[in-house]
């Protein structure tokens, strides 16, 4: 898809998220699942900028019915345009 911030094939569905990440951030990963899998986080976020874009990255646990952890779902978001809103603006 030509607005995807990161390209992702279906070989990603179900791949070990420890080998998506430089072998510097491993550590940090393998934290990030063990709060995940004891409920201590339900969350990890961070950002950085790629190509002159705000990239905003979530990670979420998913568990099935029983409250296993089955592995997590990452969302990206370009974060920039909304960074550069001022004022409000609502509904009513």
């Amino acid at each position: 898809k030509k607005d995807a911030l990161f390209i992702r094939t279906n070989a990603s569905l179900g791949r070990e998220v420890r080998l998506c990440h430089p072998e510097k951030s491993v550590h940090l990963v393998n934290q990030i699942i063990r709060e995940f899998k004891t409920g201590t986080r339900d969350a990890a976020e961070f950002w950085l900028t790629l190509n002159d874009k705000m990239i905003y990255i979530r990670y979420f646990p998913v568990f099935n019915k029983s409250r296993e952890y089955m592995g997590c779902m990452e969302v990206t978001q370009d974060i920039t345009d909304i960074k550069k809103i001022e004022g409000e603006k609502r509904l009513l």
